[in-house]
């Protein structure tokens, strides 16, 4: 699925190295409690869909999760749990994917971070976030499918982990958008048609639907 608009990304982009952070920590409460991501559409598991995606697109993955690591370990791939506590929301686990690549990944400037609950993430998605970065000129950058901001679906520079430690600890802010809106965040638009590739399963009925659509379209 390509991208549409000003901001489409060029494959002859410079893009810095991104580390991938996949977003696994939600409580699920409207999917009756448990791991989300580990739930299986069309036979394959909603955090393997993501993986094969956004995997490509990085030069590493982890995954934030909070409880036991040991129920991803099949995927032999890092977890790294939230730094702040009261389950904080995304921007803890962001801030946790931050401070991991600052620690792990000191020549990577720059990590993706994408939900564990969106099983038809596009193969641009990082180029395209790179894209907007560097077109705009700001720092930040998130997804847009037809009239929908997704702010989860980001770039964050590692630099900036600081400044959001500071807000999540010394403010207790919580909402994304507050936060990014300080810094600058350009927008990378997607079509959403005939699917959308940043559609997220939190219900019993989106995980139907998310059925329907990997059987009706066999490359998604």
């Amino acid at each position: 699925m390509q991208s549409t608009g000003v901001k489409q990304p060029c494959m002859t982009i410079d893009a810095s190295p991104t580390l991938g952070l996949v977003l696994a920590g939600g409580l699920a409460r409207r999917m009756g409690g448990g791991d989300k991501s580990l739930v299986k559409v069309g036979g394959i598991t909603i955090l393997e869909r993501v993986l094969a995606r956004f995997s490509p697109q990085c030069s590493a993955v982890i995954i934030n999760a909070n409880g036991d690591p040991a129920r991803f370990a099949a995927l032999d791939l890092p977890v790294v749990a939230d730094n702040v506590p009261d389950f904080a929301g995304p921007l803890a686990g962001i801030l946790a994917g931050l401070d991991w690549a600052a620690e792990y990944s000191r020549r990577t400037p720059y990590i993706a971070s994408v939900p564990g609950d969106c099983p038809f993430l596009p193969g641009d998605l990082v180029s395209g976030l790179h894209a907007a970065r560097i077109e705009s000129g700001l720092p930040l950058a998130c997804a847009r499918s037809g009239d929908w901001r997704h702010p989860v679906i980001g770039l964050w520079p590692v630099n900036l982990r600081d400044d959001l430690r500071h807000a999540l600890v010394g403010e207790g802010l919580r909402k994304i958008e507050v936060w990014t809106a300080r810094h600058g965040v350009a927008i990378a638009e997607w079509p959403d048609r005939p699917i959308d590739p940043f559609f997220n399963v939190n219900t019993p009925e989106d995980l139907s639907a998310a059925t329907d659509i990997a059987l009706q379209y066999r490359n998604a």
